[in-house]
């Protein structure tokens, strides 16, 4: 026959033996960035979030395509768009100052020629 044992009287026999525990799966820290966005923190210390050769981004788990500073992933133009402006402002002006000259010419033509008239006969009779 087998053993028996006994128990104190209030303590329930010993049930099957329980199954494992559970491990809970490791918690990934949150990478942590700088406000810049230029560096990120490792749980030691502070590393770069671009490469050196700025073509790359850390993005707290793997190193993806970095977008071009002030491209079009922020929505703003590129180079071309801002020169093309500069040129379309320029023309611009240019057309502003000779419409404004030639009024001025139109209006007051007659009294410019007096005045150089004036001066000539000044530098010529002295």
């Amino acid at each position: 026959m087998g053993r028996y044992r006994s128990h104190p009287m209030g303590m329930s026999p010993p049930g099957p033996a329980p199954g494992p525990t559970p491990v809970p799966a490791p918690v990934q820290p949150q990478t942590r960035f700088s406000a810049d966005g230029f560096w990120w923190w490792d749980g030691k210390e502070w590393k770069p979030a671009i490469s050196q050769d700025r073509l790359w981004r850390w993005n707290g788990s793997n190193w993806i395509p970095a977008a071009p500073a002030g491209g079009r992933a922020q929505g703003g133009m590129g180079g071309g768009g801002l020169a093309l402006i500069l040129v379309l402002s320029f023309v611009g002006i240019l057309i502003l100052v000779g419409g404004v000259v030639l009024v001025v010419l139109l209006t007051m033509g007659n009294q410019i020629s007096n005045v150089f008239s004036n001066v000539t006969a000044a530098l010529n009779g002295s």
